[in-house]
């Protein structure tokens, strides 16, 4: 995650690269190979992920009326492998893929957002809602079919889930009468977090994976000063 300059960027049709880093796809996987040096203590992070989705979705969703801003469940279904050499670390299972793209930052669009996504026995739930700047709220309930086709459905009662540790406010929907429960939290950063959840969505006893993002503790001055320890910012 080191933010480089652009002469060290590069893209083509089937590759993307930031320094020693990049991610390529060879006509069925994502091959992500990672090389970089970890925040705010430097040692090595290096190793590879594959992605294989289960199916590709073709559709990119407004989050605003202007269309400034749009989320892409690219595979809403997917296998991952990960094989990382520093750390010393292996594993495979059920994974995801999204990409967030726009015209400008988000923080300039969006106040917060709470979203999460949950494995069903047949489909795959994705849940996500926020405000934007100025406080309009927006909201998705989706779900995605083995082949990557998605319907609306009617998003289920709001839930209000403890704070983090940097009291970060957190949300999420459960069916009527249940109590979701945070089992870890992966990232407790000052104005993110994400976690994972022992809940129940749509008639099933699920673990899904949640994240709340803070965009108004991110434009804080005093967060921005701090992002350079934990994202380093290369200059070669």
């Amino acid at each position: 995650m080191t933010e480089r300059g652009e002469a060290r960027v590069s893209r083509d049709r089937d590759c993307f690269a930031v320094g020693p880093s990049a991610l390529h796809w060879d006509g069925d996987t994502l091959v992500i190979d990672i090389a970089e040096i970890s925040a705010p203590l430097p040692y090595k992070v290096r190793g590879q992920i594959k992605l294989r989705p289960g199916a590709i979705g073709t559709t990119a969703f407004a989050l605003d009326p202007a269309a400034c801003h749009r989320w892409h469940p690219v595979a809403p279904r997917a296998r991952v492998e990960v094989a990382m050499t520093h750390p010393d670390t292996h594993w495979t299972g059920a994974g995801y893929f999204d990409s967030n793209f726009g015209d400008e930052p988000l923080e300039t669009g969006f106040d917060d957002w709470h979203w999460a996504r949950a494995h069903l026995k047949e489909d795959v739930a994705v849940l996500y809602e926020g405000r934007r700047r100025g406080g309009d709220p927006f909201e998705l309930a989706l779900k995605f079919d083995r082949q990557g086709r998605w319907h609306d459905v009617a998003p289920p009662p709001r839930v209000r889930l403890p704070r983090t540790g940097w009291l970060v406010d957190r949300a999420t929907r459960a069916d009527a009468g249940a109590t979701p429960r945070i089992v870890k939290t992966w990232i407790d950063a000052p104005f993110y977090a994400r976690s994972a959840l022992q809940t129940r969505l749509f008639g099933e006893e699920v673990r899904a994976v949640h994240e709340s993002l803070s965009l108004g503790r991110f434009r804080s001055p005093i967060v921005q000063s701090m992002l350079p320890y934990r994202m380093p910012r290369a200059l070669w």
